[in-house]
């Protein structure tokens, strides 16, 4: 199964409601995310109108395409509509796993010259918004689509360099887990995600989660620079090649916090 491809103006103007519909969400103004990620957020989810930016990182295959996920994976479970826009790799099975209604998904994998035009035209009718980040974005059209998001109570994610969003999420660092000594498999990845951003964000944080999650780690994220208590994970011991996997590996969860950074 797979999310619904939208091609050309046309499906783009069946796909988004008119401006003057009624909220699809009934009015909550805070989308809910996955609690472990609450802690980096403002309002303990996507407010309505707010652009939360997930910065690619160095590598740009640094762990930022499944904190997207993430992101959307409560949103979707709760009823909204969600929209992929320029990111023809967009994995809908791995969408699919973390919870995302993949009949409530739209994807834009190629918006071509008209990509200010496809975002805004979807920020009019879909809740949550990711789109990459053209390198030839200029300040003039980011500061217009995010003034649009305001405007109809879309909750817009840039996924790249977006200067002046509400918060900017950021993977810093990630160490995978599951490979022994010349055997085993890649099983999950301890993750460090940063957050900064302007008024309630403006104190940098940083949060531990493993990406997927296995529930079996819980704390409370700090902020950057106060001590914190020691904290021990309790990790999956890795599978010998071709084993079985757990009884509790198709299990759905998103995240698990494992410590402070």
């Amino acid at each position: 199964m797979a999310g619904r491809m939208v091609v050309g103006s046309a499906a783009l103007a069946d796909l988004v409601r008119p401006a003057s519909a009624p909220d699809p969400a009934g009015g909550h103004r805070v989308l809910p995310v996955t609690p472990e990620l609450t802690g980096l957020l403002p309002n303990r989810g996507l407010r309505r109108g707010s652009t939360i930016a997930v910065a690619t990182g160095q590598p740009r295959r640094s762990g930022g395409t499944s904190l997207v996920l993430a992101l959307l994976a409560e949103a979707s479970r709760a009823g909204s509509w969600c929209a992929v826009v320029g990111v023809p790799t967009f994995g809908a099975g791995a969408a699919a796993e973390l919870g995302i209604a993949l009949d409530r998904l739209a994807l834009v994998p190629n918006p071509g010259p008209e990509w200010a035009t496809v975002v805004a035209a979807l920020i009019d009718g879909v809740d949550v918004v990711v789109t990459a980040v053209p390198a030839a974005v200029s300040a003039s059209v980011a500061t217009r689509l995010a003034a649009r998001a305001r405007q109809r109570g879309s909750v817009l994610v840039p996924y790249g360099r977006w200067d002046g969003a509400d918060v900017t999420l950021q993977v810093v660092r990630g160490v995978w887990e599951g490979l022994g000594p010349g055997r085993g498999r890649l099983r999950r990845r301890e993750i460090t995600v940063s957050a900064r951003g302007r008024g309630a964000a403006a104190r940098p944080k940083e949060i531990k989660v493993w990406l997927p999650g296995d529930e079996l780690t819980r704390v409370i994220p700090r902020t950057v620079g106060r001590p914190a208590p020691a904290v021990t994970a309790r990790p999956r011991p890795a599978a010998p090649a071709g084993a079985a996997a757990p009884a509790d590996a198709d299990r759905r969860g998103t995240l698990t916090l494992v410590g402070p950074a």
